[in-house]
C-alpha cells in the first residue's frame, strides 16, 4: 500500500514558554503512537517535532492512506447459549450475528474454543482497516487529551455559542498527507493547508503549503519562522556566541534560560545592550539574577568570569535600525538594576547581628517554632560538632557562622530574590569585616543543594551545613513528618544525601549515629531511640540507592552497609575492597561458608566468644583451620587497622581450603559440650576475622 508523509500543525496564541518543549514532544509523540496503533504507520518511522511560541506541529514519514484489513476472532457467547441440542442457532446467536452484519449463513463458519470452563463460540471476521481520516481524527483527539498542559483555559469558538478547553485559544489547523488535505477537526477548527507566519516579519501573512514536506522551508522563507525548537535554539546559541566574541566576552551559561528564550521567539535576532558601570558595585549575582529572571537577558562575562556592563537581548524582530529596540531594553533594565542597588545599599545599613531578633517573628513550623528557635538549635548542634574536631577558635567561628546563617532571610534583597539566600549573607558578612571562612560558611551552609553540587569550601562551612541539615532531618522526623512514597514536601531525601556526602567525602572524624543522637538530645524528643533508628534506616536506604546508581551491586552495598559503619568516610573504601574481593575465585565459597557460620552462631543461645583452646582441637581439619587463622588473621587485622581494606580481605582468601575441609570433616555440634563450645569459638573467630570490613555472607547467592 502506498504511503506519503504527513504534516499536522495546530496554530495557537502564545504558548507557556517553560513547557513549550514538552508540549511539542508530547504532540508529535502521541500523534505518531496513535497512528501506529491504528495500523497507519510502521514502527520506527521518522518523526520530526516542531514547536514555536504559536504552533505545535509534527512531520511523520510514510503514513498510509488506509490501514490494511485484518482478521479478527470475534468472541460471541457460550456454545450452550448459542446452539440448541441439535446444533441449531438460538435466537440469541442470530441476534448477535445480525448486530455484526452477518446472517444465518455465518453459523457454518463458527468455531468452538474451550476457555477452561466451557466451550465458547467464535467467528473469524475481516475487519476493514481504518482510513487516514478516521485514524488521524482519533490520533488528534488522543494527542490533545494527553498534552501535559499546566493549566487549561476555556474560550468560545467562532460560532459564538460553544466553548472548548485548551492551553491557549487555537486559530488554525493544518493536516496534509502529501499535498492532500485530511478532513479532520478539533477545537472548532477544520483542517486546511495554510497557517500564519511571523506577526511582523513574514513576507506573506498567510503561508499556504504545497505539501507536507515543504512545511519547514516555506514557513522559514515566507513566514519568517524557524519552526523547529532545536534549530531555533541552535541559532540563538550561534548568535549569542558570535555577538559575545565580537566583544571578547562570553555569555552566561544557562540552559533553562536558553530554553525559555527559545520558546519566546519565532525568529531570533541577538542584539547588544549595556548599562551604567556604577551598577557593577552591586554583587554580580544580584544583577545576573534580575537580568535573567525579569528580562530574559544573557549577561556577558569577561575571561575571569566577572560580570561586565554589557548584555545580550534575544529579540523577536529584525528591524533595519535596531537602536530603538536596544534603547528600549536598556531603559527597561535600568530600573531593575537601580532596585537591586537600592536593596543592597539599604541592607548594609543594618548589621547581621542587629537583625537576629527578627527571626523570632518568622514561623518555621507550627510544631517546631520560629526561625529564631530553629536558629538556636542549629547553633547548638554546630557547636557540639565543632568541639569534636577543633579548638576554641574553630568552635567560635562555627557558632558565629551558624548564628548568622539565616539572618539574610530578613534582608530586602533576599525578600525580592529568595534565590540569593546565603549568597547575600556572605556579602553582608564580608562588608562587616567578618572572617572569610565565617562569611563563606554562611553562603555554603545550603550546600550541597542538589546531586553533584559542590560541598562547602571550608570545615567551618561543612560543620554549619551538617548542623543545618541535621536539624531539619531530626526535627521533622521527631514530629512524624517523614517522606511517604513519592511525596517529600520538605526535601528530606536531599537533606539526607547532603549529610551523607559531607561525611563520606570530607574524612571528618564524626560518627553518624552520634551526630543523630546529639541532634536529638537538643530537641529533647520523646522516643529518641525509635526516631534515631528511623533516621539511620532512612539515610542508609538513600545511601544504598546512591551507591547502586554508581555501579555497585545490591549484594556488595548490603555487605558494607549491614555493619552500619559509624565512619561513613570509610564506606567508599570498604565498598571498593568488597568489589575487589568479590572478583577473587575463592570469594563465592568463602561467602557461602561465612553465611553458614552466621546461621550456626545465630542458633546458639547466649554469646559465643571468639576464643579457642588449642588442646581441645582433636580433628586434623579443625587444627588446620586454627593454624590458618593464626597465620592469616593477625596480618588481616594489621591491614584493617592501617585502612588497607582490600588487602585485608584478600589475605583471607587463603582460608578457603581449610574452611572447606573443616565443614566436610568436622561435626560442630559434638556430643561433648567442651568440644562443641571450642568449635563454636573457632567459628566465632573465623566469623570475626571475615566480617570486619563487611558482612561477606551478603555476597552469597
Amino acid at each position: 500500500m502506498s504511503t506519503r508523509n504527513l504534516l499536522v500543525e495546530l496554530f495557537v496564541e502564545e504558548l507557556p514558554p517553560k513547557v513549550l518543549r514538552k508540549l511539542g514532544e508530547s504532540f508529535s509523540g502521541v500523534l505518531a503512537d496513535s497512528l501506529q496503533g491504528s495500523g497507519l504507520l510502521a514502527a520506527g518511522a521518522a518523526v520530526t517535532t516542531f514547536a514555536s511560541p504559536r504552533r505545535l506541529a509534527a512531520h511523520i514519514e510514510n503514513v498510509s492512506a488506509k490501514a490494511a484489513d485484518k482478521q479478527v476472532a470475534q468472541k460471541l457467547m457460550p456454545a450452550t447459549v448459542g446452539l440448541d441440542a441439535n446444533g441449531q442457532a438460538s435466537p440469541a446467536l442470530l441476534k448477535k450475528l445480525q448486530a455484526l452484519g452477518e446472517d444465518e449463513s455465518a453459523v457454518a463458519r463458527l468455531r468452538k474454543e474451550h476457555d477452561g470452563k466451557a466451550d465458547i463460540l467464535f467467528l473469524d471476521v475481516t475487519q476493514a482497516g481504518a482510513s487516514l481520516q478516521e485514524g488521524l481524527q482519533k490520533a488528534l483527539d488522543e494527542t490533545l487529551a494527553k498534552l501535559p498542559i499546566p493549566k487549561v483555559m476555556t474560550y468560545q469558538i467562532n460560532d459564538g455559542w460553544q466553548s472548548v478547553n485548551f492551553v491557549r485559544p487555537a486559530h488554525g489547523l493544518v493536516a496534509l498527507h502529501g499535498a492532500e488535505v485530511v478532513a479532520v477537526t478539533t477545537l472548532g477548527l477544520t483542517a486546511g493547508n495554510s497557517t500564519q507566519g511571523h506577526r511582523f516579519e513574514a513576507k506573506n501573512p498567510v503561508v499556504t503549503f504545497s505539501s507536507a514536506d515543504s512545511y519547514a522551508q516555506q514557513l522559514a522563507d515566507e513566514g519568517a519562522v524557524i519552526a523547529s525548537f532545536d534549530a531555533r535554539r541552535a541559532e540563538i546559541v550561534r548568535q549569542l556566541q558570535a555577538a559575545a566574541a565580537a566583544q571578547n566576552l562570553k555569555p552566561i551559561d544557562d540552559d533553562a534560560l536558553l530554553d525559555e528564550v527559545t520558546a519566546l521567539v519565532e525568529r531570533p535576532n541577538v542584539l547588544l545592550g549595556q548599562f551604567e558601570q556604577e551598577f557593577l558595585a552591586v554583587p554580580q549575582e544580584c544583577l545576573i539574577l534580575t537580568m535573567k529572571a525579569n528580562q530574559k537577558y544573557f549577561p556577558l562575562l569577561d575571561a575571569q568570569g566577572k560580570l561586565t556592563n554589557k548584555f545580550l537581548i534575544v529579540s523577536n524582530i529584525n528591524p533595519a535600525d535596531a537602536s530603538k529596540v536596544i534603547g528600549g531594553n536598556e531603559r527597561v533594565v535600568r530600573p531593575r538594576l537601580a532596585d537591586a542597588k537600592f536593596f543592597f545599599d539599604q541592607d548594609r545599613k543594618k548589621t547581621l547581628d542587629s537583625r537576629l531578633p527578627g527571626l523570632a517573628k518568622v514561623v518555621y513550623h507550627n510544631k517546631l517554632g520560629s526561625q529564631g528557635e530553629r536558629n538556636e538549635r542549629v547553633v547548638a548542634i554546630a557547636s557540639a560538632i565543632a568541639q569534636q574536631i577543633g579548638g576554641d577558635g574553630f568552635v567560635a567561628k562555627v557558632a558565629q557562622a551558624a548564628r548568622l546563617s539565616k539572618v539574610d532571610l530578613l534582608t530586602d534583597m533576599v525578600g525580592e530574590f529568595p534565590e540569593l539566600q546565603g549568597i547575600m549573607g556572605r556579602y553582608y558578612a564580608q562588608h562587616e569585616g567578618l572572617a572569610d571562612d565565617v562569611a563563606y560558611a554562611i553562603e555554603d551552609h545550603y550546600r550541597p543543594r542538589f546531586a553533584g553540587d559542590d560541598l562547602p569550601r571550608s570545615q567551618v562551612g561543612v560543620v554549619v551545613a551538617l548542623a543545618d541539615k541535621l536539624e531539619t532531618l531530626v526535627g521533622l522526623f521527631s514530629i512524624g513528618e517523614k517522606p511517604t512514597g513519592d511525596k517529600d514536601p520538605f526535601a528530606l531525601r536531599r537533606q539526607a544525601l547532603g549529610i551523607l556526602r559531607m561525611l563520606m567525602e570530607t574524612d571528618l572524624p564524626l560518627a553518624f549515629d552520634q551526630l543523630i543522637a546529639q541532634a536529638l538530645s537538643i530537641f529533647n524528643a520523646n522516643g529518641n531511640g525509635e526516631v534515631a533508628e528511623a533516621i539511620q534506616t532512612f539515610c542508609f536506604d538513600r545511601l544504598a540507592v546512591n551507591l547502586r546508581d554508581q555501579g555497585a551491586s545490591a549484594q556488595e552495598v548490603d555487605a558494607v552497609l549491614s555493619l552500619s559503619p559509624a565512619q561513613l568516610s570509610e564506606v567508599p573504601r570498604r565498598l571498593a575492597a568488597v568489589q575487589a574481593f568479590a572478583s577473587l575465585p575463592e570469594a563465592p565459597a568463602l561467602a557461602a561458608a561465612n553465611k553458614r557460620v552466621s546461621n550456626i552462631l545465630k542458633k546458639v543461645e547466649g554469646e559465643v566468644k571468639a576464643e579457642v583452646k588449642p588442646e581441645l582441637l582433636q580433628e586434623a581439619a579443625e587444627q588446620a583451620l586454627h593454624q590458618a587463622l593464626a597465620a592469616s588473621k593477625p596480618k588481616a587485622d594489621q591491614l584493617f587497622e592501617a585502612g588497607d581494606y582490600a588487602a585485608s580481605l584478600q589475605t583471607l582468601a587463603a582460608l578457603k581450603a581449610p574452611v572447606d575441609t573443616f565443614f566436610d570433616q568436622v561435626m560442630v555440634n559434638a556430643e561433648d559440650p567442651a568440644l562443641k563450645a571450642n568449635r563454636l569459638g573457632l567459628l566465632a573467630t573465623l566469623h570475626q576475622a571475615m566480617n570486619r570490613v563487611a558482612d561477606l555472607s551478603k555476597l552469597a547467592s
